[in-house]
């Protein structure tokens, strides 16, 4: 079992460094995992992302917040392919230009993207879905009951235990609690192995409690993984907070360790004031 799966303890309180990140054939040679330079998307003349520049480190947990129409979104969309930048350059790594890939590429090449709402199969076990996560990675014919070798089943088994869920492997999903459906979607895309994880309002209807371990269970991956956060609860970004990137009108409006975005003025005039 990895380091990083606390079986006994749940989801573990801190990260690794950023040198034990797992980027297979990645070229991260200079520490960055992600490069957005002077990225700017219109719709119908309206400037969603204007010139918007940011880098990820290897390793890091990066959040983003800022009021609607920030540009949130519309940055997640760029990354992972779903709308093509009118100007700008994003890079994964040093030599993987994201322009050049389609969607699906963009996944094989280590990207995951969480959207806010889940989704999995109700109707499949917990355990059928992590499954089936894993088989679309590797693009496997075969059907649903094959025989799993015992690394796949150890890869399933490592996956549940990290998401909490290892109880409720031969539950149907669909009976799962919004909170444990949002982790059940991260455990299918943790068994695909990405580099870069992007968590679209990952609290958002979760319990305080679910909300708590959660935070968690973020703090646990960073060093693993590099995650880029999106959310407006703002006690949930002050538990995981290592540095806040503030999106205002497409732009980078500030960035910073947690407290001083929190007191920076203009912050406090677009978003935290309102």
């Amino acid at each position: 079992m990895s380091a990083a799966v606390h079986a006994q303890s749940g989801f573990g309180a801190g990260g690794g460094s950023a040198a034990h990140v797992a980027t297979g054939g990645l070229d991260t040679t200079h520490g960055v995992v992600l490069y957005l330079d002077g990225i700017t998307v219109s719709f119908d003349g309206f400037k969603a992302l204007n010139k918007l520049s940011l880098s990820i480190d290897v390793g890091e947990l990066r959040c983003v917040i800022g009021p609607n129409g920030a540009g949130k979104t519309t940055m997640m969309d760029v990354i992972t392919g779903r709308t093509r930048a009118d100007s700008g350059t994003a890079y994964f790594g040093q030599t993987i230009d994201l322009a050049n890939l389609s969607e699906a590429e963009i996944a094989q090449a280590g990207i995951g993207r969480k959207f806010q709402m889940p989704t999995i199969f109700e109707r499949l076990t917990v355990a059928e879905n992590v499954e089936l996560a894993m088989k679309a990675d590797k693009r496997v014919r075969r059907t649903l009951f094959h025989r799993l070798s015992s690394e796949e089943r150890d890869r399933i088994a490592e996956s549940l235990r990290l998401m909490r869920l290892e109880a409720a492997a031969d539950r149907p999903a669909g009976l799962l609690s919004h909170g444990e459906k949002q982790w059940l979607e991260i455990g299918m895309l943790l068994v695909q192995e990405p580099k870069l994880l992007l968590l679209d309002e990952p609290v958002a209807g979760m319990s305080d409690a679910e909300t708590e371990r959660t935070a968690e269970l973020f703090l646990s991956l960073a060093g693993k993984h590099s995650l880029v956060v999106v959310e407006h609860d703002m006690a949930f970004i002050g538990k995981i907070a290592r540095k806040v990137t503030v999106l205002h009108e497409g732009s980078v409006l500030a960035e910073g360790p947690m407290q001083q975005v929190q007191n920076d003025p203009r912050v406090i005039e677009v978003y935290l004031g309102r």
